[in-house]
């Protein structure tokens, strides 16, 4: 018996309609996206300062980290990007954690630690490089340099070496370079990179720093003034503040471990702990949270920690950390394969 046409038609129709079904459930599924979906959030921290962590947030699609090695920081700008610094250069991401743009090659390789400032014109990373003995200054935008901070011969010092670890920046311009891993000695020099003085030297004295690692503007008090994580100093883990004419005012606490870096936002500070967590302190310098707290010392300040080895919401050499508007932390470790989390704030 003969098939009506119509009847054909249809049931070609159907079929080919369950093939494109068929192929829309079964479309590939990324690396990374099966990260997500395998692994959960981690809660982490408490009261205010309560996070969630984001399975896969930075990795390439295939899974891995999009980063490679990193001994750097993390900073983010107006319009809500990330950038973090990595032996590579810098990596630019969207707040869902795809790179969007990238600053790579020797000019922005091993940046320790940066600063971000809007000024009149633009947006721009300060940046301090103790493997090249420099600070930086550059455009977010077009990525060029528009300031360089060798060793200020005009000091008179004579150093064996320079190694810049942490850079700030002042309101009115002025700049601080602290020579971390190398004299102790704190560089002040004005908008222009004249220099203009310097202070602190290497020692376990109050007012002496060993390992002077990470500085910011602390703009929780009025006027704001320098906190510097004085990392080795003993007993060991101590935040200080200065004045901007590099004298003394306090030591705030004690017991952090090996405070890295620090990053105000409002009335608290973060700041990574290179055994392997975040310390969160208010305005009056009391702890309101750990974050990420790795309770294996082996591993807990460890560099050679690869990424098939990274548990979800235990950090490892903790280095950098940086808010953003909505209160949500980015968190860098110190690591072999290249390690940035992202924190989601829980309200």
């Amino acid at each position: 018996m003969k098939k009506h046409p119509k009847l054909q038609t249809m049931k070609f129709g159907l079929i080919f309609t369950a093939i494109l079904l068929t192929a829309s459930l079964t479309t590939p599924v990324s690396a990374q996206e099966k990260t997500q979906e395998k692994t959960k959030p981690v809660r982490m921290g408490c009261g205010l300062m309560t996070f969630d962590t984001v399975p896969g947030w930075g990795f390439r699609p295939d899974g891995k980290s999009a980063i490679g090695p990193t001994h750097g920081a993390v900073v983010v700008d107006k319009a809500g990007n990330i950038y973090t610094s990595a032996d590579a250069g810098v990596f630019i991401f969207s707040p869902e954690g795809k790179v969007i743009h990238s600053y790579l090659g020797k000019e922005y390789s091993r940046i320790h630690d940066m600063e971000i400032r809007d000024e009149a014109d633009g947006e721009f990373i300060y940046g301090a490089r103790n493997a090249d003995a420099e600070g930086i200054k550059f455009n977010i935008k077009s990525g060029e340099i528009v300031l360089k901070l060798p060793f200020p011969k005009e000091s008179g010092l004579n150093l064996d070496k320079f190694n810049p670890t942490a850079i700030t920046v002042a309101p009115n311009g002025d700049i601080f370079l602290s020579d971390g891993y190398a004299s102790n000695h704190i560089f002040k020099f004005d908008k222009t990179g004249k220099y203009l003085m310097h202070f602190g030297t290497k020692g376990n004295n109050l007012k002496q720093f060993n390992t002077a690692h990470g500085m910011t503007l602390d703009t929780r008090y009025e006027p704001p003034r320098l906190l510097i994580c004085d990392r080795n100093h003993q007993p060991k883990g101590r935040l200080l503040h200065y004045d901007l004419n590099g004298e003394y005012i306090d030591e705030i606490i004690t017991g952090l471990g090996m405070p890295t870096s620090a990053a105000v936002q409002g009335d608290y500070v973060s700041v990574p702990d290179l055994h392997g967590r975040v310390v969160i302190l208010d305005k009056s310098n009391t702890i309101m949270a750990v974050l990420g707290h790795n309770p294996d010392k082996a591993k807990g300040g460890s560099y050679n920690i690869p990424q098939d080895q990274w548990i979800e919401g235990v950090f490892s050499g903790t280095h950098g950390s940086y808010w953003d508007k909505e209160g949500n932390l980015y968190v860098q470790d110190w690591n072999i394969s290249g390690r940035i989390m992202k924190l989601v704030r829980v309200k």
